[in-house]
């Protein structure tokens, strides 16, 4: 045994028995990323420009704990708010099913005001008169025909201006529309604001009863004192919800907010203000929202796909390599104990990207194995004991291990620091993965070998061999080869110049991805007709999946969806459809995704040729990253041939690619 035995079994033990305990029980210990258990996230940007410079240092730490407070109150479970970047904002809604009261929730900037309305009818028809000549300069100018030139007359409209100080609101009540004039000075804001709740009037209608502080209670009680028979407004983000007169006095500090409202919608609007006001507008940049039934489903299928890969790969060792096999697949285990150990302690979440990299991660753990294997059956071919061959076989496989991983973390590391969303956990587990697999397949291993070979010295280490001293003559055909590869880049760079714009995801294009699932059969046709009723032209309308399934994903331009509820609503009725996804990303998020994806591909390039002409030369390393791009182009081409789209998950394999295709040359350089 070697001097370190005793301290690599040590080491063994505590890593095992510390990552048992941080990973059980495993249902409460792994968190769930959003595509897997559902729910929403979304991107807020704070529009500091809107702000007082002095206001905007902290801005956007107020937008963050102001929006957990409203979180809180709409009771998500373990929701995740974090600042990125100086104005930016991103929230991790798990369970979310009503995406649109979220949003409004989140939106909204909850600044409420009490403004007095004005008594001047001659004020309120020369502000309607305003408005009237605004609408008229905003109409198309191509809906009434330019008279002829002989006939055109210079007239000097008449001068009309809005009353200084005021402004002209509208409000709807039952159905009836009410136009005035409001004070643009608040006599009271929501500042002085410590509790708003659900009430209820009269008649049973929800109301939302306001409560101030003292000194707002003064404010209130001087402004109805001097009002008295006047109207008072409240307004909330712009928008007035009601205007009650004035009766008496209020010395109580008490309002209430009066509508045409559910109850639901009283208990939102009273959640807003009582979290407080945000301190700047935002503005909603990027949705993704996963539905319960979606998220049921990639569970289902990623822990289906695991299994299946993770059970071919366990068959497959003691197979071929028989005892040293079954080592391996005792090293396997432990490896799976230390990733989801490992999971739990960082708190990181498993996401659907995330199980691919794990699965990948298990592929590079059984080929650090095979390498070492290959050269423990080299070591005993020379004559070397078992125990020699052992020592010696982990010797010379190292570097090329370590090489491999070290490239595969270049890219993983990249992809954590310009990934987003689901790429960042297919980070976070592929590294985690492959430095567990490093600890399982060198240290793991070494250990159980060591121990059997002193217990018995005379041990034999057999394993089949496919091929006895192979000498395949690859250059032989080298232009066949070249010119498949060159006719299928080609080939795949014309499709993907010919589809243009389909090619790419929302991430890339901006706009919105709506993933529907009907109860009922549908066809193309029908679902592009009833979004043409619903005035939502030029969507472009793909089915999801087999046709038995009535799945379709829709993309749109801009990022309102209530158009694809409203047809998919005409089509099946009410609880005849489930919108499963959306994917909202703005024009300014889709920009710095693709600016990123490019430089993702670019440091990711230049890590691995930096890092293998450090280990080779310099040729060597520009002959790996030629080969690379080879193997990345030709994937792209395949993938481009079948027509799928480009997405972030897309840009994250094409990444690994190039990660984990230089690990052949690698190996080859190694024995060079």
């Amino acid at each position: 045994m070697g001097k370190y035995y005793k301290w690599k079994v040590l080491l063994t033990i505590a890593v095992i028995a510390f990552s048992a305990w941080k990973i059980w029980p495993p249902q409460e210990k792994i968190r769930l990323g959003l595509d897997l258990q559902g729910g929403m996230q979304i991107l807020l940007r704070v529009e500091l420009d809107k702000v007082p410079l002095e206001a905007r240092k902290d801005a956007t730490d107020r937008v963050v704990e102001i929006i957990r407070n409203r979180i809180d109150e709409f009771g998500v479970r373990e929701p995740v708010i974090t600042k990125q970047a100086k104005d930016l904002v991103v929230l991790q809604l798990p369970g979310i099913t009503d995406r649109n009261r979220a949003r409004e929730i989140v939106g909204k900037t909850a600044h409420l005001e009490f403004k007095l309305v004005s008594e001047d009818s001659d004020l309120l028809a020369r502000a309607e008169k305003v408005m009237a000549k605004l609408e008229e300069k905003t109409k198309p100018l191509a809906s009434a025909p330019e008279p002829p030139a002989a006939v055109k007359t210079e007239e000097k409209p008449e001068e009309v201006t809005m009353p200084e100080g005021y402004e002209l609101k509208t409000i709807q009540d039952r159905g009836r529309f009410e136009t005035f004039l409001v004070e643009k000075e608040p006599v009271l804001t929501g500042d002085r604001l410590i509790n708003a709740s659900v009430g209820f009037d009269q008649y049973g209608q929800p109301i939302v009863e306001l409560q101030f502080d003292p000194e707002g209670a003064k404010v209130f009680d001087r402004v109805t004192f001097q009002n008295i028979g006047r109207r008072l407004a409240i307004v909330l983000d712009g928008k007035v919800h009601s205007a009650p007169v004035i009766r008496d006095r209020i010395p109580n500090g008490q309002a209430q907010i009066s509508g045409n409202f559910s109850a639901q919608d009283a208990s939102d609007l009273a959640l807003v203000p009582r979290a407080g006001a945000l301190p700047a507008p935002v503005v909603i940049e990027e949705e993704r929202t996963v539905g319960p039934t979606l998220g049921r489903d990639s569970v289902a299928s990623g822990i289906r796909s695991g299994l299946w890969g993770t059970a071919f790969i366990f068959a497959f060792m003691p197979l071929y390599y028989l005892l040293a096999g079954l080592i391996a697949d005792l090293a396997l285990l432990i490896y799976i104990l230390v990733t989801g150990g490992a999971l739990a302690l960082l708190k990181a979440s498993l996401t659907l990207p995330g199980i691919a990299g794990f699965i990948l991660s298990v592929g590079m753990a059984v080929d650090a194995n095979v390498l070492i294997f290959e050269r423990i059956r080299e070591e005993i071919e020379t004559g070397k004991t078992t125990r020699a061959a052992i020592s010696a076989g982990y010797h010379k496989a190292f570097s090329a291990i370590l090489d491999s991983n070290i490239t595969t973390l270049v890219t993983s590391l990249i992809l954590f620091i310009l990934g987003t969303g689901p790429v960042k956990g297919f980070a976070v587990s592929l590294s985690i993965g492959i430095l567990a697999s490093m600890f399982s397949a060198i240290t793991v291993t070494r250990v159980v070998f060591d121990f059997l070979s002193a217990k018995n010295p005379a041990l034999k280490l057999k394993m089949f061999q496919a091929f006895k001293k192979p000498n395949f003559s690859f250059l032989k055909n080298r232009f066949w080869a070249y010119g498949f590869s060159v006719l299928t880049v080609a080939i795949g760079i014309g499709s993907f110049v010919l589809r243009g714009r389909e090619n790419y995801g929302v991430e890339f294009v901006g706009g919105t991805l709506v993933q529907v699932r009907y109860e009922k059969p549908v066809s193309i046709e029908e679902l592009r007709k009833a979004l043409n009723q619903a005035e939502l032209t030029g969507a472009l309308i793909q089915r999801y999946g087999e046709e038995a399934v009535n799945e379709f994903v829709i993309k749109i331009v801009g990022q309102e969806t209530r158009q694809v509820e409203e047809a998919s609503k005409a089509l099946a009725g009410e609880g005849g459809y489930e919108i499963t996804r959306v994917d909202s990303i703005g024009p300014a998020v889709s920009r710095d995704l693709t600016k990123k994806a490019l430089w993702a591909v670019f440091w990711s390039a230049l890590g691995i040729l930096v890092y293998l002409g450090w280990r080779f030369e310099w040729k060597f390393a520009f002959a790996a990253v030629v080969a690379l791009f080879h193997d990345t182009l030709f994937a792209f081409g395949i993938y481009a041939l079948v027509g799928r789209e480009i997405n972030l998950p897309t840009v994250a394999a094409i990444l690994t690619i190039m990660g984990y295709s230089v690990n052949d040359t690698i190996v080859t350089f190694d024995r060079v």
